[in-house]
């Protein structure tokens, strides 16, 4: 596995537009090549019969349908509006658009 340079994260603190202290690129050199490393421990261990996974535990939708039933008329959801137009609440104008 290649070694992560002090270049290299000097290089890509510039494109991020990230302005490091040399002792900011020793520090991150060092963590960056950490981290590579643990990859490259997983990546070994992983193999072609280890299927790819998102999440260690398998996720089932917890929500409920989404089905139609009662709720307030436009009546009872507009009797507080301060103000309204028609069915709709009104509001002030915050966009200076029309």
């Amino acid at each position: 596995m290649p070694e992560i340079s002090a270049e290299q994260v000097a290089h890509l603190a510039e494109l991020a537009r990230i302005d490091l202290s040399a002792d900011e690129i020793e520090s991150l050199t060092r963590d960056l090549g950490q981290i590579v490393d643990s990859v490259a421990k997983v990546s070994e261990v992983a193999g072609d019969d280890v299927p790819a996974t998102s999440h260690p535990v398998p996720l089932a939708n917890v929500f409920r349908d989404d089905s139609p039933r009662p709720s307030l008329t436009v009546e009872q959801a507009l009797s507080g509006a301060p103000d309204r137009e028609g069915d709709r609440f009104r509001v002030p104008a915050i966009l200076d658009e029309e």
